[in-house]
């Protein structure tokens, strides 16, 4: 019946939404709250010094610590407080589509089952090297970005009771948007559960992440991802791992996949205004992300290989012993 799959994704969204409601607001409290204080120009003080070896000024370090500590959106809001180079604004919107919400998205990771410091390091990992290949192998780019229309800025808060205010409304907003998002996608997601459409669309997917090393149950874990992002995708993937037995393993390709590539058409339309060529940034997301999911597949895979014939041959081993 319609009506008890609405129900149910209802109250599957409801849940989804207050397991993940308690990572978000506080984070959100906190890290704008830190926005108000020393520490942050600290951090970023810091940081400039190393830009260099990106081929990055050190106001760039701007965008990269608001985009990282809070959303891309906050960081593309410092991008266009400065004069940066075409090449200066490709560099930091790749490092930014591997490297971006962390602490959220990080966690929400964990709430999957996977370990935060896998997906950290991955993320860290692929912004640096992109940055620095990018910067050796790319000599142009050396005009100023032209950007486009600048969303207008709200005033800034002047005491701490209105810092506390907006630290709290921006935390309550974070919230309701996860609910318009996850709670929808909750119940799409039990009616064609109970329609029988997922099964369908997993056997679709199942060439492609066999491909990837993964099993065909993973197809909705990543389909999730890629489509709505980490955070928002959440619901969907913990659902998914819960009901759909998706192993330690699989999940932690799929999220190596995820951290490379995910929420694809937001994360590249989003750099539009910057005047940056997005094809480009799409294709290194879309290639990074299948090159190194293989990659740890076929590590994985080569592993699991070999401690099963260590413990082949200590079993051989042990009953030989046993006949002498």
């Amino acid at each position: 019946m319609l009506g008890t799959s609405v129900k149910n994704g209802w109250m599957a969204g409801l849940k989804t939404t207050w397991s993940l409601g308690k990572v978000i607001f506080p984070i959100t409290m906190i890290v704008v709250l830190l926005q108000h204080t020393p520490i942050l120009p600290w951090i970023i003080d810091k940081i400039s010094p190393f830009m260099r070896l990106f081929g990055l000024s050190g106001d760039a370090a701007i965008p990269l610590v608001l985009g990282n500590f809070l959303n891309l959106y906050a960081a593309i809001g410092g991008i266009l407080s400065l004069d940066l180079t075409v090449k200066e604004v490709f560099i930091v919107a790749v490092m930014l589509s591997f490297s971006h919400n962390l602490l959220i998205e990080s966690t929400v990771a964990a709430k999957v089952g996977v370990k935060i410091w896998v997906i950290v390091a991955v993320r860290l990992g692929l912004a640096i090297i992109s940055a620095i290949v990018i910067n050796l192998v790319w000599n142009g780019g050396g005009e100023l970005a032209q950007y486009g229309m600048v969303p207008p800025q709200g005033a800034d808060p002047e005491n701490w009771g209105e810092i506390l205010l907006l630290a709290f409304e921006k935390a309550g907003y974070g919230i309701l948007q996860l609910a318009l998002i996850v709670i929808p996608l909750m119940i799409a997601l039990q009616i064609m559960k109970d329609k029988k459409w997922l099964a369908a669309f997993s056997k679709w997917m199942s060439p492609f992440t066999r491909a990837m090393g993964m099993n065909e149950n993973t197809s909705t874990t990543l389909a999730a991802g890629l489509l709505i992002g980490l955070a928002y995708g959440a619901g969907v993937m913990i659902q998914a791992v819960e009901e759909d037995g998706v192993s330690k393993k699989d999940v932690t390709i799929a999220f190596i996949f995820l951290v490379a590539c995910h929420a694809v058409v937001e994360d590249t339309l989003i750099f539009i205004p910057l005047g940056i060529p997005v094809l480009p940034l799409l294709i290194i997301r879309v290639v990074t992300a299948i090159l190194l999911t293989l990659a740890v597949a076929y590590i994985w895979r080569r592993v699991e290989v070999t401690k099963a014939k260590g413990k082949e041959q200590r079993y051989e081993q042990k009953n030989h012993n046993s006949t002498i």
